[in-house]
């Protein structure tokens, strides 16, 4: 319920656009430091690329999509 009163008075007062680029902004810098914590982190650096394209392409992909996930589950879908 709390989402759809969010929502209303968002959209009744005008602020729902600017709302929803803070949001936007919020989750792109998220996303970003959590790819980049992760992937130091397991080791999915620029050597590992260098060496092994594959490997990495692989390592990354997996790290982007639980950023992605993390970030839904923690800013997008709590709205």
């Amino acid at each position: 319920m709390k989402g759809k009163v969010l929502y209303t008075n968002l959209l009744t007062s005008g602020k729902l656009n600017g709302y929803l680029v803070d949001i936007d902004k919020q989750a792109e810098k998220m996303f970003s430091r959590l790819v980049k914590q992760v992937a130091e982190r397991e080791g999915a650096t620029e050597a590992l690329k260098a060496e092994n394209q594959m490997e990495w392409v692989g390592r990354m992909s997996n790290i982007r999509s639980r950023a992605t996930e993390i970030v839904n589950n923690d800013l997008i879908y709590t709205f």
